[in-house]
């Protein structure tokens, strides 16, 4: 297949989806319950999307459940202190990975590395 054909493959597949989900999740630091719909639409959506738009989800998907497991870890420290710390780490590593996906899913392209703990 010609880097021409990949091109017009890209451009007729439909990101809406992915962009609505990464801005659920911005909108999950305000209105928590977003985030689980966001993940549920990406569970919905990766199968159907051609492969640069499934990196979209997996790394969308993999987003929730790590910040779900690094908020529990910071609710469970916060007696210690640390929680806090983790906490706010927690909420500028979910903005970092949000802004990074959508600049890349604006630019029709792949997330570098969805597979990814920190930020892709």
């Amino acid at each position: 297949m010609s880097d021409q054909e990949v091109s017009t493959l890209q451009s007729t597949a439909d990101p809406g989806s992915a962009k609505i989900i990464y801005i659920l999740y911005l909108v999950a630091i305000v209105v928590g319950i977003t985030g689980l719909i966001g993940v549920i639409m990406a569970y919905v959506n990766k199968n159907e999307a051609p492969d640069w738009l499934q990196s979209h989800y997996r790394y969308q998907i993999r987003t929730f459940w790590i910040g779900l497991l690094f908020n529990l870890i910071g609710v469970l420290t916060m007696m210690i202190m640390i929680g806090w710390l983790i906490i706010l780490f927690t909420l500028v590593w979910l903005i970092i990975r949000c802004v990074k996906g959508m600049k890349s899913l604006e630019k029709g392209e792949p997330v570098p590395n969805p597979e990814s703990w920190m930020f892709g």
